[in-house]
């Protein structure tokens, strides 16, 4: 089979170096890669390292082998283009339909899905005009994902960081996997929570769960290559965060809560994929409790965690706004789910079997989803973004019915 033909197009910042780690895993994925970089981005990476790493030749003019037209052919051919850095500057061309450069005019020929990795410092990110642009390439059905927050040059952190590549990367996979054009959830507000409360009782021991949030993350990843504005709600996941993805750190179920509804009042659609505890201590202790010899410890008494799901399927923020709920069981799997989703009054439920050794922390998943219209839709043993991609069919659906 062909390898898949990608463009790494590189704008002129100092990010352009994270680029190179782009471009190996994209090699090493077995992807056929052109770099197409600007005059400016060479200022920072030679056109020297990006030929030996991709094995092709690098120009940025529209001049060179003209008898070839690369400034049409190289788009004309590509299943994906992705821009790792995209300045201020190329967003501008790019959203008003300049071609001064061998990307520009790259970009103008594609007919495949563009993404966009901004790095920029943080007053260019947020100026009127670059959200305008980046506005404008969405409506267009591009994927320009929200740069991270970090450290930036010199002394300077804020929002425009370049996400990090391998999250980049993992973007790119899932855009390349849809092999489509459109971005059925471009222009929504996504919200989704991932991981496990932990409810302390004491400053070194807290009431937890086995979630890792891997489930939460793919989701995540997801919705953002398929176009969305995505609000990640993490709770103790220790993973790195998506690229594209504005995430929240959250610790408790209290915490969660607060986050979810805050989010949730623009939101399309909230999916909970976190594994909120039920309950927490009623009393917490300033200082370790100690074990005493003789002594059984002191009983502790739980009192109930506010309940996330049905708050938010009850009291929806917006008309139209999709719910998701996830149910993780042991036993009577869906006759449990049934009765959970009825209880809960959200539109979806993510009903899977867990134990010691399924599901949590691990790679894959198996579900069925289950409709508030009565509907049951299966999805068989594989990676979790298998899941996330039916959860997100079902729930663009639903946002379409609401259009």
């Amino acid at each position: 089979m062909d390898k898949p033909k990608v463009v790494l197009g590189v704008s002129g910042g100092i990010a352009a170096y994270k680029a190179c780690e782009l471009l190996r895993r994209l090699t090493e994925s077995g992807h056929d890669v052109r770099v197409v970089p600007t005059a400016s981005a060479l200022h920072f990476v030679g056109a020297a390292t990006w030929s030996a790493l991709s094995g092709k030749p690098v120009s940025t003019e529209v001049w060179d082998d003209v008898h070839e037209v690369p400034h049409v052919r190289i788009g004309q051919q590509a299943d994906l283009v992705v821009v790792a850095p995209a300045t201020a500057d190329t967003l501008a061309k790019a959203a008003h339909g300049l071609a001064d450069d061998l990307l520009t005019n790259t970009l103008l020929t594609a007919r495949c899905p563009v993404v966009f990795a901004p790095a920029m410092h943080t007053e260019m990110w947020e100026h009127p005009a670059t959200q305008e642009n980046v506005a404008t390439l969405r409506r267009r059905g591009a994927i320009v994902i929200e740069p991270a927050v970090g450290r930036l040059t010199g002394v300077d952190t804020g929002k425009g960081r370049l996400p990090e590549p391998a999250e980049i990367f993992e973007a790119c996979r899932r855009v390349l996997a849809r092999g489509v054009t459109e971005t059925d959830l471009k222009g929504r507000h996504i919200v989704v929570s991932a991981g496990g409360t932990r409810e302390p009782l004491d400053p070194v021991r807290f009431l937890g769960n086995r979630s890792s949030g891997k489930q939460g993350y793919a989701l995540a990843r997801t919705a953002a290559a398929r176009g969305a504005r995505v609000t990640l709600i993490a709770a103790n996941t220790g993973m790195p965060d998506p690229a594209g993805v504005d995430v929240v750190q959250v610790g408790t179920a209290v915490q969660l809560r607060e986050a979810v509804l805050k989010a949730a009042a623009d939101a399309d659609a909230v999916v909970m994929a976190a594994a909120v505890a039920d309950f927490r201590p009623a009393t917490y202790a300033a200082g370790k409790i100690k074990k005493k010899d003789g002594q059984d410890p002191e009983p502790i008494v739980l009192v109930r965690n506010p309940d996330i799901l049905a708050e938010i399927s009850t009291d929806r923020a917006r008309p139209g706004q999709v719910i998701v709920g996830f149910a993780a069981e042991t036993d009577d799997v869906l006759a449990n789910g049934r009765r959970k989703l009825e209880r809960k009054g959200c539109d979806l439920l993510v009903v899977n079997e867990v134990g010691e050794r399924k599901t949590f922390g691990s790679e894959e998943n198996e579900a069925v989803v289950l409709g508030a219209d009565g509907s049951e839709t299966p999805v068989p043993y594989g990676p979790k973004e298998a899941l996330a991609e039916t959860v997100w069919d079902l729930v663009a659906r639903r946002l379409g019915a609401h259009v």
